[in-house]
């Protein structure tokens, strides 16, 4: 691939939005997604339901014929759902231990806290808040420095002031972490196709991309194993994840840029951009306010 503009970046206001699930069972997922982990309800059709705060998707559940079981593919490693405040983020572990959730960790990570869970059909999720800036380790060239250590699960608690009433209005998708095949080949494209920075190598075996100067909007790695397959399209998982950009003129220079780089890309209607990731994951750029 030749790169004609390698210094092209997206707009530091362009972020992660809405990820889509391929289900087997819509109703228990529905009902998991709602009372356990904190989303509302926006739309249910017979397929099809949507959850998330305000009229803003965030979680898009369809329900496939003759699904395969979740294997060793590409897609989707958990999709990180940020709440705005440790406040809030006590709030919702007290509300997963009281629910018996399934935590399946907590990690402070030096930029964020976060608790990390797994749906009925093993798609995992982290539910996390960032620390403030002056605490993440930036350092001189840009890249953001994270950690695994064990939350402080107390002070967490501690920071609640036991007012659930699901995902406060301020939520959002701050991440989605992605299983893919190849690391390389997955920065290339990240970095000069899409226009990301990477962030941060955290080892042999992931890499961090953001826009602007978040800690990252995507992560990726090869935990399962290198040369990952890619899904297929009755596999259950991920069936795509969008990002936000919040201006017309914003879209038309991605359009622009994709061109040059002689990517194959799809316009589904006004405001909407399709295309792939060389993992065989579909990305959604649309148009929202800010």
């Amino acid at each position: 691939m030749t790169v004609i503009n390698p210094e092209f970046r997206l707009a530091a206001s362009t972020h992660t939005g809405t990820v889509a699930l391929k289900v087997a069972d819509l109703s228990k997922q529905i009902v998991f997604y709602q009372d356990v982990i904190g989303l509302h309800l926006l739309k249910r059709e017979e397929k099809v339901a949507s959850l998330g705060i305000n009229k803003t998707p965030l979680l898009i559940l369809r329900e496939i014929d003759n699904p395969l079981p979740l294997t060793r593919k590409t897609g989707l490693f958990h999709v990180a759902f940020r709440m705005p405040t440790r406040k809030d983020l006590g709030n919702a572990l007290i509300h997963y231990l009281q629910t018996k959730a399934p935590i399946i960790g907590a990690s402070d990570h030096g930029y964020s806290e976060a608790i990390y869970l797994t749906d009925p059909e093993g798609n995992g999720i982290e539910v996390y808040r960032d620390k403030p800036m002056t605490d993440w380790d930036i350092r001189e060239d840009g890249e953001i420095v994270g950690i695994i250590i064990e939350m402080d699960a107390q002070g967490v608690v501690d920071a609640a002031n036991g007012n659930w009433q699901g995902f406060p209005n301020q939520s959002d998708v701050g991440h989605v972490h992605l299983k893919v095949a190849n690391l390389q080949i997955t920065e290339k494209f990240y970095t000069e196709v899409l226009g990301l920075s990477l962030k941060n190598n955290f080892g042999q075996h992931a890499k961090f991309f953001a826009t602007g100067k978040y800690h990252h909007h995507i992560g990726s790695n090869v935990w399962n194993g290198r040369n990952l397959p890619a899904m297929a399209e009755n596999d259950l998982g991920l069936d795509y994840y969008t990002f936000f950009v919040t201006s017309s003129n914003e879209l038309e220079r991605i359009e622009q840029h994709l061109v040059e780089q002689k990517t194959i890309f799809e316009k589904e209607t006004v405001g909407t951009i399709w295309l792939s990731d060389p993992n065989g994951i579909k990305i959604k750029f649309q148009t929202v306010k800010d």
